[in-house]
């Protein structure tokens, strides 16, 4: 596996994950938009529509809607459905608050943030503030 670059990223939430990146433009809603039996996005409007956010980096600009959303990201966790690892562009409170009680580590403000492609590995250090990808 060839690494591609590494780039510098804002730490929120400590931990190491891999996996696929899995990205959207589009901001989730965890309450109403993702199925945290399944690991899935359900929201139909969504363009992830369908597809398995499970073991996967998920990239997105930050999430929307209710707080009640930090507890589906708990409940990913718990179900062994969870994302290895999120990168945001700028985290909001449900995010960071959810990664943090289900220790999912987060960063976001990553430099190079739009040289990661659909399908790339990429691996997220929370603890030191770093994203590689390959």
């Amino acid at each position: 596996m060839i690494m591609r670059g590494v780039f510098r990223a804002r730490s929120l939430v400590d931990g190491l994950g891999w996996g696929e990146a899995l990205i959207t433009n589009s901001p989730i809603s965890f309450l109403e938009g993702v199925d945290p039996e399944q690991g899935k996005i359900i929201d139909k409007s969504h363009e992830l529509f369908g597809l398995s956010i499970d073991k996967k980096v998920l990239v997105f600009p930050h999430s929307v809607g209710s707080s009640v959303g930090a507890y589906v990201l708990y409940k990913l966790k718990k179900n062994g459905k969870a994302p290895s690892a999120i990168i945001n562009l700028i985290s909001d409170n449900i995010t960071v608050s959810g990664c943090a009680i289900a220790k999912i580590p987060l960063v976001d403000m990553v430099e190079g943030l739009s040289l990661i492609r659909k399908g790339d590995f990429i691996m997220v250090n929370g603890s030191n503030g770093s994203v590689i990808i390959y």
